[in-house]
């Protein structure tokens, strides 16, 4: 599945990655990673601590990319309102969720403090920069005043994860993409 050119680590590290998306913690055994990945019995105790270890690392880069993602968003030209709405619309695979909004609904990883972590600390970090953006846009006046940029952070990060779980309900991301219109009609600029 992966180039033989990439290192045997990082190859158990996708490999990893997409089966916590796909099965969540529980359901990634490391025979299952071993061969997802093409690598030897031996290798994930070899690299790292076992299936714990080895799902931290690949937690941990999943939260990496998710953050650069949103910020390669939200730190795009342009107003709050805007940047926000490229973040809400920007090009999702919907049907198969967040990959780290869906490691919340596994106990495996709630109950473990260094697993969960990563997510804490990614949803948090995205929860803050939503809430600056939104401050920002009522200081300039494109927000209401009354808005609470934690609060409406708190709003947008639930409308994208709760639309996530509708999508996967109903096999569509017709919920998904009217949660999203619905908020931004919301939040749409004053004039």
């Amino acid at each position: 599945m992966y180039s033989r050119r990439m290192s045997t680590p990082d190859r158990l590290i996708e490999s990893t990655r997409e089966l916590l998306w796909e099965r969540g913690y529980v359901g990634t055994s490391p025979k299952a990673i071993l061969e997802h990945a093409g690598a030897g019995q031996g290798s994930m105790y070899h690299h790292f601590r076992g299936k714990p270890g080895l799902a931290l690392a690949a937690i941990r880069r999943t939260a990496e990319e998710m953050r650069a993602t949103a910020e390669g968003v939200l730190g795009s030209p342009g107003s709050p309102y805007e940047r926000i709405e490229a973040y809400l619309r920007r090009e999702r695979d919907v049907l198969r969720g967040c990959p780290i909004g869906r490691l919340t609904m596994d106990p495996d990883v709630i109950a473990s403090d260094e697993l969960r972590a990563p997510v804490d600390e990614t949803l948090e970090w995205l929860r803050r920069r939503l809430a600056a953006i939104v401050e920002e846009g009522r200081e300039q006046g494109q927000f209401a005043p009354t808005l609470d940029g934690e609060e409406i952070a708190a709003t947008i990060l639930a409308t994208v994860q709760g639309g996530y779980v509708l999508a996967r309900a109903s096999g569509s991301p017709a919920a998904f993409d009217a949660g999203v219109r619905g908020l931004l009609a919301l939040l749409a600029p004053t004039r």
